[in-house]
């Protein structure tokens, strides 16, 4: 009896456990809004955002096993300005992603775009599918590529250079969208486009950003419960070493977006640090980072 009722519940308990560790990595949450669209009926928008919460949160996108707890909390906001025919759409996207902060109730927000090349067409029933190595359609590979370029900065958080897989996803993507007419996918197109989004971050001119993402990170916020000071000197040196970037490829698309999502947690982490140390980082961060110039100096200066 006691033998059965230890298997038993040895049974029980891996399976409670596989059913934990096949979550799905993305946990996103959509919304879709058109408010200057008047003559599109409100249900297509509607099947829209429901259709991409599916896909996204329900497919697998990488051979790693997570938690529940552990998928990667993203948002898409997708705003649609312009309904050329009923089932075509242009507007933009919001894209956020974050991750924890080890010992802490904090998140850290790690991916903040604006994409402004989003071109779609959807006529309110279709699944969403999506076939790596062939481009099906410009909503499918728009959605995939966000998720693995989510994947890829999330994990080169946690360890070094650990995103590479999806940056290459990320950039397979791109490579097949190129014979479409739709803008976003092209180097020619733009310099801040999803083209140089992932180009950037494969190449060996942005391995300082990338060795940012996990000193800082990995190496600073994740440390800064047990030794503040230490974890602060880390994420300062992180952050100085992205101006090697800086001086080859001033205001690049990848420093400005590091910057849109990670300034206001910079000034509050550096805020009580002593005069020395906002000292030494000042400069550096009003190089990189002009467009906050004021707010440095308000705080650090």
């Amino acid at each position: 009896m006691m033998i059965r009722s230890i298997a038993f519940f040895s049974v029980l308990f891996c399976s409670l456990a596989s059913s934990r560790v096949l979550a799905q990595e993305l946990n996103c949450r959509v919304e879709v809004i058109a408010p200057q669209i008047s003559n599109v009926e409100a249900s297509i928008f509607e099947s829209l955002e429901e259709r991409i919460t599916e896909f996204v949160n329900g497919r697998r996108w990488t051979n790693d096993n997570f938690r529940l707890e552990e998928r990667i909390e993203c948002t898409m906001q997708i705003t649609i300005s312009d309904a050329p025919t009923p089932t075509t759409f242009k507007g933009n996207v919001q894209v956020q992603s974050s991750r924890p902060v080890y010992n802490s109730d904090y998140n850290t927000p790690l991916l903040l775009v604006n994409d402004n090349d989003f071109e779609i067409v959807w006529d309110g029933s279709s699944t969403i599918q999506f076939s790596p190595g062939q481009h099906r359609d410009n909503l499918s590979s728009f959605l995939a590529y966000y998720a693995y370029m989510i994947l890829g900065m999330d994990y080169d958080s946690m360890a070094q250079d650990g995103g590479t897989d999806y940056y290459v996803q990320a950039q397979a993507i791109v490579a097949n969208a190129q014979s479409t007419g739709s803008s976003g996918w092209k180097a020619s197109q733009n310099q801040q486009n999803r083209y140089w989004l992932v180009e950037n971050m494969l190449s060996q001119t942005f391995r300082p950003v990338r060795n940012c993402l996990y000193n800082y990170h990995r190496l600073g916020l994740d440390r800064l419960y047990e030794d503040v000071e230490r974890a602060r000197l880390t994420m300062a040196d992180a952050l100085i070493e992205m101006r090697a970037t800086h001086r080859i490829r001033p205001s690049s698309y990848n420093l400005q977006l590091f910057f849109l999502a990670k300034s206001d947690e910079i000034l509050k982490v550096f805020g009580p640090a002593p005069d020395v140390e906002k000292t030494r980082l000042l400069p550096v961060l009003k190089q990189m980072d002009p467009g906050n110039i004021s707010k440095y100096d308000s705080i650090l200066g």
